[in-house]
């Protein structure tokens, strides 16, 4: 066998998972719901940059859509591994089309202040937050072992093409003068899942009840979680970039109206930026771990993340705004993927809906933390130098572990280079 013909199925190993009936089902309802998402967040941030004029509000949005789903993953968590995720996601997927029906009604009968839209947020950020690890316990009920991590990687495709799809199609919407077009969209994308859950055909999976509560099965989630050098380095990972280098999506709209004077069309071009570079990234990662290792891509992907916000930091203009927003994008999925992977690959299968929940309880919480930090101190010394600002200090810190304790970054390698006994803590 010729060296072309091992590589070229490796290219497209990450389109694999599409062959099985129930991942495609789910793959296209979430990509069609996440236009819906992405449409009604930058609808959301623009109205809010618009009405108020400060950074600090859009934060406050952002983190009151974010900060409940970080909250609220380890109840889901636990819940997940205890009933049937399919009939659970479908009663959390209905409750968050109602509250995108709020946010029309309250657009439609201008109601739409900055509080009211947040509280909306809040509540589906809550709902959102329980329902979530359901959805990515499910992955490997829905493809074979051999295709999870290119499930994985297709999820990210989905997401970040929803994050292009999705403010293109809201920017049109807001330029027409109707956020309300952009949330009733979104309250009907979500018509989709609803569907594609309800064609599922899953094995019934008995689910064991070890009769402890809730508590007591998040805190066995989190012991676990900890316990395992790689899902442990990857949540200490994905918490400093949370804080340090994440905020700068909360922080999109303001940077696109304060700093560069524009409106919602350069609101939709930064967002869509980075969707762009977020899908090549995440079409790229599986053939690039082949060749490059896994750990190694990782590695770089944690090194370019940084250097990228920092030119976008530092970005004299829209056009080159635009350009490094790509980059960060492309890096950003790089990292997340990969970290992501880690957290699948090494959680036992039985806990892995607590597993992952914790994993995003990190992200969820430290990132509108980081927002809400970022956002006002922004107002103050200028947008580009906090976000510069952050993704120098992730690089410092970064530098420091890989220095002080290199065996963070061993323990994100395969289980058969770096068992869970090689390390202690």
């Amino acid at each position: 066998m010729t060296t072309e013909t091992r590589v070229k199925p490796a290219r497209w190993a990450a389109f694999s998972p599409l062959r099985h009936r129930n991942f495609a089902l789910v793959w296209t309802a979430a990509l069609i719901s996440n236009v819906g998402t992405w449409m009604e967040t930058v609808a959301v941030g623009d109205l809010v940059a618009r009405t108020t004029g400060e950074a600090g509000w859009t934060g406050l949005v952002a983190a009151a859509g974010f900060l409940p789903m970080g909250l609220m993953g380890p109840i889901g968590g636990a819940i997940a591994d205890r009933v049937d995720r399919r009939r659970f996601m479908f009663i959390t997927t209905s409750l968050q089309g109602a509250c995108a029906a709020a946010l029309t009604f309250l657009s439609a009968t201008d109601r739409a202040s900055p509080a009211a839209v947040a509280a909306v947020v809040f509540v589906a950020g809550c709902v959102g937050g329980i329902g979530f690890p359901a959805y990515q316990a499910m992955m490997p009920d829905l493809v074979p072992k051999e295709d999870l991590l290119g499930a994985v990687t297709l999820g990210q495709a989905q997401f970040n093409l929803g994050r292009v799809i999705g403010p293109a199609l809201a920017g049109v919407a807001i330029a027409l003068g109707s956020y309300t077009a952009a949330f009733a969209i979104n309250t009907i994308s979500f018509g989709a899942m609803l569907a594609a859950l309800v064609a599922l055909k899953l094995p019934h999976v008995p689910k064991e009840d070890d009769g402890g509560t809730i508590w007591s099965r998040i805190k066995v989630g989190a012991r676990v979680s900890w316990a395992e050098p790689g899902v442990r380095s990857a949540i200490v990972l994905i918490a400093t970039i949370a804080l340090t280098a994440s905020p700068f999506i909360a922080l999109l709209p303001a940077m696109a109206r304060v700093r560069f004077d524009g409106g919602s069309s350069l609101t939709s071009m930064f967002v869509t930026a980075q969707g762009v570079g977020a899908v090549a990234g995440a079409l790229l990662v599986p053939s690039l771990a082949l060749r490059l290792g896994r750990r190694r891509l990782l590695m770089y992907g944690l090194v370019a993340l940084p250097t990228a916000l920092v030119l976008y930091g530092a970005s004299p203009s829209p056009p080159f705004a635009v350009a490094a927003l790509a980059l960060v994008g492309a890096s950003y999925i790089c990292v997340f993927s990969g970290l992501g992977t880690v957290v699948q690959l090494r959680a036992p299968a039985e806990m892995r809906g607590r597993v992952v929940s914790i994993y995003f309880l990190a992200l969820g919480t430290l990132y509108p933390v980081g927002a809400l930090i970022q956002g006002p101190i922004g107002d103050r010394i200028g947008l580009g130098q906090v976000t510069a600002a952050g993704a120098i200090t992730l690089l410092v810190v970064l530098g420091i572990t890989g220095v002080v304790r290199p065996d963070r970054y061993l323990a994100l390698d395969d289980l058969d280079a770096y068992p869970a006994t090689a390390a202690t803590g």
